[in-house]
């Protein structure tokens, strides 16, 4: 039986479509109903996933509705991607890409070629999606400190506040994609929403309409994530209040004793008046330190002491952040999801 023979209608053309390209592609609308079709060129893609390189090689079928052998001269592949997707997909391949994060949008531009980026094992393009997931996404604690900056001073977006997308939506798409570097950074600002309010999806970034959108539903086992994490992060500014800041000892060199205790006590007074359960413990304390450097009644050593202890406890407690919920830490996680480049003509000794 001869495959069947026809030409794509202008209207079906999607971006790219190249005249002088080898191949085509073609995927189904949301409704399954509309064909559109990709013009490419088949070495292009080859060179960039050997799963495309072994689809190509493929010989194509000659029965059923799958059996299209030839479109304008060319042969035929049926991909079960979302248009949208393979599009930018393929546009990142030819003229690679840089993602941005202007609005909404541009997180689910990224999640879709993070999605297949992953399905056809092109790692440039995975990893680097992966980076600038990190960058608002932190395994640092200057990270995080830099993204709750950016959270204070920029101004909404189509009603939504920076960063513009819900901690639930980038948490199922590490889920969906394999990535855990970003996951100990993603379940700590979900954890700052209420598990009713999640489980409800009554947010508004969780009503967004998007092909890419990732799920807005928490799993079962990511409940079980989030108590870990909304119960140590609740244990920490508790203790930070009670341990670090109302039972703190005076420096040794300190020339003021009776102010300078009073001054922590009073810092201890006004955090837990002003903690919620949203209260997030990692600024907080970077408030503390503020406010105590701006006291002007603390003794100078009591005040560098305070800076110094509560700067190294923020520190060590974002290192034992991936600990909480059963991920390793994060320089082993890196290692996993972000490893260095291969070094060309380098060669491993064993």
């Amino acid at each position: 039986m001869d495959g069947l023979r026809f030409t794509i209608p202008p209207a079906n053309r999607y971006d790219p479509w190249f005249e002088d390209g080898n191949i085509i592609l073609l995927a189904e609308d949301d409704d399954h109903r509309i064909l559109k079709a990709f013009k490419v060129h088949r070495g292009v893609l080859a060179r960039q996933s050997e799963v495309f390189e072994t689809m190509f090689d493929l010989p194509p079928p000659t029965t059923g509705l799958d059996a299209i052998e030839q479109v304008d001269g060319c042969p035929v592949i049926r991909m079960y991607d979302h248009p949208n997707e393979l599009s930018d997909l393929i546009k990142a391949i030819y003229d690679g890409v840089t993602f941005y994060q202007r609005n909404a949008e541009d997180f689910f531009t990224l999640a879709g070629i993070l999605r297949l980026s992953s399905k056809y094992f092109i790692n440039h393009l995975r990893v680097k999606a992966i980076r600038y997931l990190t960058e608002t996404w932190s395994y640092t604690i200057r990270g995080h400190d830099e993204m709750v900056a950016q959270a204070l001073v920029a101004p909404p977006v189509d009603g939504t506040t920076y960063p513009y997308v819900h901690p639930l939506h980038v948490l199922n798409l590490a889920r969906e994609v394999n990535i855990n570097v970003i996951v100990p950074s993603a379940l700590y600002f979900l954890s700052i929403y209420s598990l009713k309010q999640l489980l409800s999806g009554e947010h508004p970034k969780l009503q967004h309409v998007h092909p890419s959108c990732p799920s807005s539903q928490l799993s079962l086992h990511d409940v079980s994530q989030y108590t870990l994490m909304y119960q140590h992060r609740i244990n920490v500014i508790l203790d930070f209040i009670r341990s670090t800041c109302g039972d703190r000892n005076v420096d040794a060199q300190c020339r003021a004793p009776r102010e300078c205790r009073r001054v922590f006590s009073r810092l201890a007074s006004n955090i837990n008046q002003s903690f919620t359960p949203r209260t997030g413990p990692f600024h907080n304390m970077a408030q503390a330190i503020n406010w105590i450097e701006e006291d002007k009644t603390i003794c100078d050593s009591c005040k560098h002491s305070f800076s110094r202890d509560v700067s190294a406890l923020r520190t060590r407690l974002w290192d034992e952040l991936p600990s909480v919920i059963g991920l390793p830490s994060w320089t082993e996680l890196l290692a996993m999801d972000l490893p260095p480049p291969q070094v060309p003509g380098c060669i491993s000794s064993s």
